[in-house]
This record gives structure tokens, C-alpha cells and sequence, in this order.
């Protein structure tokens, strides 16, 4: 077996687990129990995962969310040993709170790299599905809407990136280039504007469809999260980091049964022609107006 196949055969099984531990409330919300997720996350006693779940809670509070909104306590019947149950405390924690969760956890653990994952794409996509705005946008819309969240993304990456060593315009090339090539099977950017078939003065973020755009986007925002969260200081890391969690999306798409980013269709109209349309119909409104 292959060192690729088997590191996603070990993400397959991470993520089936985290989905067999799933539970649904009354009203047909999704949540997971902080018993349960703390055996699936590896801690030897429940006791050693309550310092993460206070700074969960610590953490979503910072955030601005209510704590009682995505952890919640309740009295629940937990196996003691050989088959015998009994009352414990314990706490639903919602999709949010596992992200948070897995985020303070231990990052050189599979199990929590791929929690961190599976959770931060899980949450992701229920805000997306919630924003009942960007579901009534036309694809258009969509591509401009996560064109402009990853311009803003890409500036604060910039950031992170250059506090891990990465100073100039060459060195940012070449850790961005590591991230498409995690995301995109290799591929980097030389290769995916060729394969675009764009011009010279042609971008390739403004010639991706909402689909993979998004998954750029998040590419983006969780290498930046990574850089900050654990502090990278040398840009030889941060490559090797921006690379490794373009691949994490890359078999997250796997298993999801998505199409491969680089097999994604090209938009017919670049960004940069829709920008102007928008831009001079503005005018037009204001100067009628």
C-alpha cells in the first residue's frame, strides 16, 4: 500500500468514526457528546479532556458566541465496564464546539489533525447552507462573493506567513505554490494556468468556478490558522505546512466523492471582465439616481 492510500485510508476511518459518534436532538440538530469524543480523540481518562473543553468554551466566548448555545450539560448514561451504566456528567457539544475542541488539541496526533479538518469543513459548509443570502446568489455572484473573501484571507495569510519567515515576493511564490500542490495533486501554479489554457495577464483565482474557489479558500484560512496556532517561525515549515493542509482538502474531497480541483470546469467570463460589468452598472445606478 502506498504511503498516500494509506494516510487516506487512516482519514476514511477518522472521519467514519466522528460520523458514527454523530447524535441528533429532537429538534434534528446534530451534535456529539464530550464522553464519547473524548475516547475518539485518544485521551487515556475523560478527566485530561476537560482542560481542552474549558478552552473550548474560553475560545467561544472570545469568538462572541454564547458557551450554553454549543455546550451544554446534562446527566448521561455512560458504560462503566462490563456492560454495567450509570448517571455521569457529560456535555452535547455542537458542530462549533468539536471545532474548537480539536483546535486546542494535539496537532501532531492524526486523529486531531483530521478532527481539525473534518470539523472546520463540516462547520463550513452548514454556515454556507444556513447563509440563506449566498444560497439565493447566482454563480456569478458566488464567484465574486469568495473571490473577495479570499483576497481578505490572502492578506492576512501573507501576514501569518511572514511572521514564519516568509519575507519576499520569490519566497511567497514558492509557499504558495506548495499549497497548490497539496491541493492540487501536485500541480502548481505554472501547471494550473497552463491547464486553464488562460493568457499571461490571466489569474487563476479569477478564472475558478464557486466550487473551487471555495476549496481555495479554505485552504487559505486553515493554513493560516495553523502558522498562528502553532507558532511557525521558519518558512521551510510553513511550506511544508501550507502543503500539507492543501492536501488534507485535496482527500477531504476524496472522500467526500467531489471532483478534484484541477478537473473542475473553467469558467467561460474571467473575474476581472464580471468586476467591470458590476462596476459600471454602479455607475450607471448612481448617475441615474
Amino acid at each position: 500500500m502506498s504511503e498516500t492510500h494509506c494516510q487516506l485510508s487512516i482519514v476514511n476511518y477518522h472521519y467514519q468514526t466522528f460520523d458514527s459518534i454523530k447524535e441528533t436532538d429532537s429538534a434534528g440538530r446534530e451534535f456529539w457528546t464530550s464522553r464519547k469524543l473524548s475516547n475518539i480523540l485518544d485521551y487515556s481518562e475523560y478527566r485530561h479532556f476537560l482542560p481542552v473543553v474549558e478552552k473550548a468554551k474560553e475560545a467561544c466566548k472570545k469568538s462572541g458566541h454564547e458557551v450554553s448555545d454549543h455546550f451544554e450539560e446534562f446527566l448521561g448514561m455512560v458504560e462503566i465496564g462490563s456492560g454495567a451504566k450509570r448517571k455521569l456528567q457529560d456535555i452535547k457539544l455542537s458542530r462549533y464546539a468539536c471545532y474548537l475542541i480539536v483546535q486546542n488539541g494535539d496537532p501532531s496526533k492524526p486523529v486531531i489533525a483530521n478532527g481539525q479538518t473534518y470539523f472546520a469543513i463540516q462547520t463550513r459548509r452548514q454556515e454556507l447552507a444556513d447563509d440563506e443570502t449566498f444560497q439565493r446568489l447566482r454563480e456569478e455572484e458566488k464567484r465574486l462573493f469568495l473571490r473577495n473573501e479570499m483576497r481578505e484571507h490572502n492578506k492576512q495569510l501573507v501576514e501569518a506567513d511572514q511572521q514564519a519567515g516568509v519575507k519576499s515576493n520569490l519566497d511567497f511564490a514558492i509557499f504558495q505554490n506548495h499549497g497548490y500542490k497539496g491541493l492540487y495533486g501536485g500541480l502548481n501554479a505554472k501547471a494550473i494556468h497552463q491547464r486553464k489554457e488562460l493568457k499571461k495577464s490571466q489569474q487563476i483565482l479569477d478564472n475558478m468556478g464557486s466550487t473551487e474557489l471555495a476549496a481555495n479558500l479554505f485552504r487559505a484560512t486553515q493554513t493560516e490558522e495553523k502558522l498562528r496556532r502553532e507558532n511557525i517561525q521558519r518558512k521551510i515549515k510553513a511550506n511544508k505546512t501550507h502543503f500539507e493542509v492543501g492536501k488534507k482538502v485535496r482527500q477531504t474531497i476524496e472522500e467526500l466523492g467531489g471532483t478534484m480541483p484541477e478537473d473542475l470546469p473553467t469558467p467561460e467570463e474571467d473575474l476581472k471582465k464580471l468586476e467591470q460589468r458590476e462596476r459600471s452598472a454602479e455607475k450607471k445606478r448612481v448617475n441615474n439616481g
